[in-house]
């Protein structure tokens, strides 16, 4: 069984989103590690699991979606919240079956983001996953 750390994990293929996502969240006094592809991710869970993983769904080689169910076939279950560009009812379907924390569009609104974090630390993301409306 892995041990899970105080820290949120973001995994994203663009630098920009990473750093500023990482900016936020030590503003709040949450500490953050940062991933720029799924493998990198992966490669580092053997130091320690994340109390929470925000998760990019468009990435090369292995998408969000695929590496989240990476690792729940490994038994690692981590309250996840999506985040992405561009909105598919199919993949936010798939993404809510799965047991997402959240599913949020990018630009990402600071309210959905923080309340979403707040859901996994409270260990509610077993709920649904709350939607956020585009013109939120």
């Amino acid at each position: 069984m892995h041990e899970v750390s105080p820290w949120i994990a973001i995994v994203d293929d663009d630098p920009s989103v990473l750093k500023a996502l990482a900016r936020l969240l030590r503003a709040r006094a949450m500490q953050a590690k940062t991933y720029n592809s799924a493998r990198e991710f992966l490669a580092a869970l053997p130091n320690g699991v994340p109390e929470c993983l925000i998760l990019d769904l468009q990435m090369p080689e292995m998408s969000g979606l695929a590496l989240h169910q990476r690792l729940l076939r490994g038994g690692i279950k981590i309250p996840t919240i999506f985040i992405t560009a561009y909105d598919s009812a199919e993949i936010r379907q798939r993404c809510e079956a799965e047991g997402t924390a959240a599913y949020l569009l990018k630009p990402l609104q600071d309210i959905a983001f923080f309340a979403a974090i707040e859901r996994t630390r409270r260990g509610s993301a077993n709920e649904p996953a709350k939607k956020q409306s585009p013109d939120a």
